[in-house]
């Protein structure tokens, strides 16, 4: 049978901070088949990484999330904290694999899953597998692991610091980077369940994008400079849309894309007015495809994790053993400090199983029939089943 167990700490020694998150789950730990590792940016990370080793012997994969993680007992944030995620179950198996960045991600993902296949010891395609990457290259990575694994869902999500200043981390056992990716692969006949959203609202406001600079520059939409457009669309002010104040004014009116099946719309967080009047923006655009405004409240946010986390145990054929829940590190800046509601919201649709929820800078999924996406502002969240 499949177990989950979350485990965390916020012991100022990083070495500490890995064994007592271990500690909390001791009598579950030695049996875990994968330990799923969140820490700080400031945490020293291999010395947390063999804190945890220390007391498992199971691979150790995962990344720094921005500011906190919320696991059952509340919300663990400060200058130094780690959780825990673990799953075992005598027949699953799991293989991971890593690589820093280079020239082609496209060429790096197939190797990491060819890594992943081998590190399992078997030559098939996992039935679920996690990605971390820094946020930068998600939908290459992808698309090369797909290349040798084919349409295998996924979930997972980017990497991420406190301050977007490129501090965060991505780790798989001994490796520690900030620029790459990660991968565990899952073989299993439990069931796993993932939701991916943004629940936002769509506007009326929709346009062609007609041109892209280097995939993630939204250059004009409907031949228009993007920020005249998105100001027009929004009535933003000028001080609005300069620079990085776009970040946070963007939470609540993002961009969307949908994907061809209709099944979800990709947000495309705007995350920087440039000063040729175009958008950076957190995923990759598409000219020629079509982009709608997005607009949410912060109940909306607030209640989204909630209502996501039902679907999940609504979708699942058995009972859930507990789960993995990412949420972007952006909504949190508009959320502020009511996220003690998401995680009042979590408590109660969990229903006392384990969980963790961490922020990410890009969050990863699928929804019924779509692809595997990659998007920002988004939650995914997966349910692993007991048997």
């Amino acid at each position: 049978m499949l177990k989950t167990m979350v485990g965390y700490s916020k012991n100022h020694d990083d070495y500490k901070c890995g064994v007592e998150s271990c500690e909390m789950i001791k009598d579950d730990i030695k049996s875990s088949k994968i330990n799923m590792l969140f820490t700080s940016c400031d945490n020293k990370v291999a010395d947390v990484i063999a804190g945890v080793k220390s007391q498992s012997d199971a691979p150790v994969i995962g990344c720094s999330s921005s500011g906190r993680i919320i696991v059952p007992d509340g919300i663990i944030t400060g200058e130094s904290f780690a959780g825990v995620f673990g799953i075992s179950d005598p027949d699953l198996v799991v293989g991971v694999a890593a690589s820093e960045a280079g020239r082609n991600a496209r060429d790096i993902g197939r190797r990491v899953a060819i890594e992943a296949v081998e590190d399992a010891k078997t030559t098939r395609a996992p039935a679920y597998f996690y990605m971390v990457a820094s946020p930068k290259e998600e939908e290459e990575y992808l698309a090369g692991i797909q290349d040798v694994i084919g349409r295998v869902p996924f979930f997972g999500g980017s990497a991420a610091d406190n301050t977007v200043e490129g501090k965060w981390k991505i780790f798989c056992n001994d490796k520690v980077f900030s620029d790459g990716v990660a991968v565990a692969f899952f073989y299993t006949d439990n069931e796993i369940v993932t939701e991916y959203t943004g629940a936002f609202r769509e506007t009326n406001c929709a346009g062609i994008i007609t041109d892209v600079d280097n995939n993630r520059k939204l250059v004009k939409i409907d031949g228009v400079p993007a920020i005249e457009k998105y100001k027009e669309w929004t009535g933003a002010r000028d001080a609005d849309l300069k620079g990085s104040n776009l970040l946070a004014y963007s939470v609540l009116h993002p961009l969307g894309v949908k994907d061809p099946t209709g099944q979800i719309t990709l947000i495309r967080h705007p995350m920087n007015g440039n000063e040729d009047n175009s958008i950076s923006v957190g995923n990759k655009l598409v000219k020629n495809t079509a982009c709608v405004l997005l607009e949410a409240t912060v109940d909306e946010l607030i209640d989204a994790t909630g209502d996501l986390l039902k679907e999940v145990n609504e979708k699942m054929y058995v009972d859930p053993s507990g789960y993995f829940l990412v949420h972007c590190g952006g909504r949190s800046i508009s959320i502020g400090d009511r996220l003690d509601e998401v995680h009042k919201q979590l408590v109660k649709q969990s229903k006392g199983l384990p969980f963790i929820c961490i922020f990410t800078f890009g969050e990863y999924g699928y929804s019924n029939h779509s692809a595997n996406s990659c998007g920002g502002l988004m939650l995914s969240f997966t349910g692993f089943g007991r048997n």
